[in-house]
């Protein structure tokens, strides 16, 4: 398994559309594999193929603990646990149905150190191709199904800051210009999109 680097904000492969995957082969096993070291190694809860620069619809999750925590972005919630696996490897995913809404604060490893309020459907179901690439299907609700989404919008070059407001969006200008440029600062390897040798690798440093 390897670690990959992120690509951040301004970059033109976060807005590209990926394609859908024909076939399991090794080429694929590798990327499910190293996308799931690479989310957490950046202490992700979910990664698209194209935030690491490949063109193919494949979502990895994992929000084991996430749900356990009491506070998501300062925000107390008191949600009851989604129902489904903790665990996914989703190919070629597409929500066949979404029901209610619910209102929760969003962040990207794409977009390090920014986050909005984005409403989502609270419950969704879901087809996909596993990691043994058997079609399966998926209702689950809550913080899972949150991700499913946030990560769908991946694969079709949509960033949770498009969801946010006018305003909002231009109070994060500073921050978000910071980043396209690479002013930025991260515990994992990222390729910005004024990287000049391709890669950019930063290292936040060790608080006491």
């Amino acid at each position: 398994m390897a670690i990959l680097p992120i690509y951040l904000y301004g970059h033109d492969v976060l807005r590209a559309k990926a394609k859908p995957v024909q076939a399991m082969d090794d080429s694929l096993v590798k990327l499910v594999y190293d996308m799931f070291e690479t989310m957490r190694n950046a202490n992700g809860i979910g990664l698209a193929a194209t935030q690491v620069g490949d063109l193919r619809r494949v979502i990895v999750i994992d929000i084991t603990g996430a749900e356990n925590d009491e506070e998501e972005g300062e925000k107390k919630t008191e949600r009851k646990k989604s129902e489904g696996p903790t665990t996914l490897v989703l190919i070629n995913p597409v929500v066949r149905s979404r029901d209610r809404e619910w209102t929760m604060e969003e962040g990207c490893l794409s977009i390090p150190d920014v986050r909005g309020e984005v409403t989502r459907a609270e419950t969704i179901t879901v087809v996909f191709r596993d990691a043994k690439f058997q079609e399966t299907e998926l209702t689950t609700d809550g913080l899972l199904a949150r991700v499913i989404l946030h990560e769908i919008d991946h694969l079709d070059g949509i960033l949770f800051i498009d969801h946010l407001t006018t305003a909002n969006r231009a109070l994060l200008k500073p921050k978000l210009t910071k980043i396209k440029k690479g002013v930025i600062e991260t515990t994992y390897p990222v390729i910005s999109a004024a990287s000049k040798k391709g890669m950019r690798r930063v290292l936040r440093k060790v608080e006491a």
